[in-house]
């Protein structure tokens, strides 16, 4: 994905980054993810934790999730077995 995502805000050396942190977070909160490379490879982003929040966020609910999966519709046996298994001596 090196080099395909949309950038919003700016791109930092890791010194520069490490000197400055505080300006690194306000830039993400204002500006959107901020970039950092080290030894010129792009290494890590900072997000604002609002943005955090929506990257993690799931899509929809469990149900709709399950509803849409491939399998969805499919025969598929999932009664549990009424067998109580077998005596073990503890």
């Amino acid at each position: 994905m090196k080099g395909t995502a949309k950038r919003t805000g700016k791109v930092w050396r890791l010194e520069e980054a490490k000197s400055r942190l505080g300006e690194v977070v306000d830039e993400a909160k204002k500006h959107g993810p901020q970039v950092i490379r080290r030894r010129g490879v792009e290494a890590a982003v900072v997000l604002s934790f609002d943005d955090y929040v929506k990257l993690v966020k799931p899509k929809g609910s469990l149900v709709e999730f399950l509803a849409g999966s491939p399998l969805a519709g499919s025969e598929l046996d999932v009664e549990r077995s009424k067998d109580p298994g077998r005596p073990v001596d503890l």
